[in-house]
């Protein structure tokens, strides 16, 4: 395992995309490009803090604005609000994915355990509720044919599975996989169907298959790993977000969140 990029405060939302990883931090409110030579560029500052990256057909990044619950959308240097889902929820809203259609899906998170909701984010920028009784929704990814949405519920130690219906609804709701003790955050999906999981409480991440069987796990000692993504210039890079700790304060003064890579015989 190699680190990328250290220096940060707390990094979430990791996606591989057009060359480069991009990935938000958290408490030093900004979400950076990073290319393979650790060299970061600064694509966004978030002062709500920003957590989900996406893309929108026309090229444009989503991102989700934690504490004041919007989805921002960045596109040639400006920043606007796509979306706003504050009148929906008084929680913040995490991590997203973006569907080929325009659509976004995302979640609301408690600490305190409370059961939460999904949203859908339609190209215009409406919202929807998506789903309800979730265990804290985390890391969110799409299956490559784009009609199945696969959710960590961080607080049920649980992927669940949706499929999509051709007007975005997420129907036939299960447990794509079971994870024990595990405490699922960020996913990613490789080439043969099974998910990259970052495992926060376990300090490592697992590769599961549906139905639960862990065949693989890498250690990331004493930090916590609470995003990956899969890409690199062949696919087989796994990037994971590690980091001592969450505490805001604790985080943004101590900057020992990093971004270690490891490679891995399953492409994305």
């Amino acid at each position: 395992m190699e680190t990328l990029i250290g220096g940060g405060a707390f990094f979430e939302g990791a996606r591989w995309h057009e060359g480069r990883l991009w990935v938000s931090d958290f408490w030093r409110r900004h979400v950076l490009a990073i290319s393979m030579d650790g060299a970061a560029e600064v694509v966004a500052e978030v002062p709500g803090s920003p957590s989900g990256l996406g893309w929108l057909p026309d090229g444009s990044l989503l991102v989700a604005s934690m504490m004041d619950r919007k989805v921002l959308r960045i596109a040639d240097g400006k920043t606007s609000v796509h979306a706003d889902l504050s009148a929906l929820t008084d929680l913040p809203v995490n991590d997203l994915v973006t569907h080929p259609s325009g659509r976004a899906y995302m979640g609301a998170c408690d600490f305190g355990g409370a059961p939460t909701k999904m949203y859908r984010v339609d190209p215009d920028g409406g919202v929807h509720e998506a789903a309800d009784d979730m265990a804290f929704p985390n890391g969110p990814a799409l299956t490559p044919d784009g009609r199945t949405l696969i959710i960590a519920e961080s607080y049920a130690n649980r992927l669940t599975a949706f499929d999509l219906a051709s007007d975005g609804t997420l129907v036939n709701r299960r447990v794509w996989a079971d994870l024990g003790s595990a405490n699922p955050d960020g996913i990613a999906l490789d080439s043969e169907g099974a998910v990259w999981v970052a495992d926060a409480g376990g300090n490592r991440a697992i590769r599961v298959r549906e139905g639960g069987e862990i065949v693989q796990e890498i250690s990331t000692g004493d930090d916590g790993v609470f995003a990956c993504a899969l890409g690199g210039p062949d696919g087989h890079t796994l990037f994971l977000c590690t980091a001592p700790t969450y505490e805001p304060e604790e985080a943004a003064r101590i900057l020992k969140a990093e971004i270690r890579t490891i490679r891995v015989d399953v492409p994305a």
